[in-house]
């Protein structure tokens, strides 16, 4: 509990940090023919997810990677030439009209060096929030895949508040949207796009009209190894040819090639992001850890809490 966290001198979000990739309260909701072909996603089916706003307008997505970074695409920003003062990020709902949302401003735009708007090639951004998010259930950061990457993914998934018709730009919706992807072969899908460079993936689904669309751009396509295991964001939404069209794929930057360029950019900022810190170690390990610190007579909190205990276990 919060409270048990507090005594223990524990800060909230700390308890989030090896939470990457991880869903606890989610469940299957309501099915809803919205986004291209897509249902609606269910209360903390996305918990990374953000909505990245100006003047309070959704106009592209975003994941988050820890209490300070949000991964997207370069392209939401080049464009547009917004300034980090013009931008919010909302994070923590499904639906963008819950007033119990997080709002933060943003500090920094980094967008990659090299990204080139002629073949969308390095399409990758980092925003940096003006204040720490507050992890829950329903804001907790993915995770980045390790290496090696499984050759193929159990389940993969787009998310997205963009648009639910293909030439209906007013239709956009408040509620989040969620598409079943799978990424194809990069040779096969070179030839339908022929400015396809190795930084970037094709996802799609076959023979159904399954796709992103404008306003789902930065947003994370998120895959996983098995059942119950986390989530992992391969790849950002970055480009493609229309929105639903069927055997044409959505195309993707691919995560994996920006490791590096992730570590670098947030130590050079001094709000350094580093991976492992996301994983969280072996169940047993952690409940052994957790034991040792209960059960050592010695400690004060040890003490305290023993005497709270029976006031929190009957505490209305």
């Amino acid at each position: 509990s919060v409270s048990l966290l507090m005594l223990l001198g524990v800060p909230h979000w700390a308890s989030f940090n090896s939470r990457c990739g991880e869903r606890p309260i989610f469940e299957e909701g309501v099915k809803y023919s919205r986004i291209i072909e897509g249902v609606e996603a269910g209360i903390g089916e996305f918990p990374w997810l953000v909505s990245i706003q100006a003047g309070n307008q959704h106009f592209c997505g975003g994941a988050i990677l820890n209490k300070w970074w949000i991964l997207t695409a370069a392209h939401c920003f080049h464009y547009e030439e917004l300034s980090p003062v013009e931008l919010s990020v909302v994070a923590g709902t499904n639906d963008l009209t819950n007033p119990y949302k997080e709002i933060k401003g943003v500090t920094k735009i980094i967008l990659h060096k090299d990204f080139k708007k002629v073949n969308m090639d390095n399409d990758v951004a980092l925003l940096l929030v003006d204040s720490p998010i507050t992890f829950s259930d329903q804001k907790i950061p993915i995770c980045l895949p390790r290496q090696p990457i499984p050759s193929t993914w159990h389940q993969c998934l787009v998310a997205g508040w963009g648009q639910t018709n293909t030439d209906d730009k007013n239709s956009m919706t408040t509620d989040l949207m969620k598409v079943p992807m799978i990424i194809m072969d990069w040779e096969e899908c070179s030839k339908k796009f022929p400015k396809l460079t190795k930084n970037m993936l094709c996802a799609g689904y076959k023979n159904e009209s399954y796709d992103a669309c404008q306003g789902d751009s930065g947003g994370p396509l998120v895959c996983t190894p098995g059942p119950g295991k986390k989530w992992y964001q391969v790849g950002i939404i970055s480009w493609g040819k229309s929105c639903g069209h069927k055997n044409i794929p959505g195309i993707y930057t691919w995560l994996v090639k920006y490791d590096l360029w992730i570590k670098n950019v947030t130590e050079m900022e001094g709000r350094p992001f580093i991976a492992e810190e996301m994983r969280a170690p072996p169940k047993q390990k952690l409940r052994s850890s957790q034991a040792s610190e209960f059960s050592e007579p010695s400690s004060p909190k040890f003490w305290l809490l023993l005497c709270l205990l029976p006031y929190m276990l009957f505490w209305p």
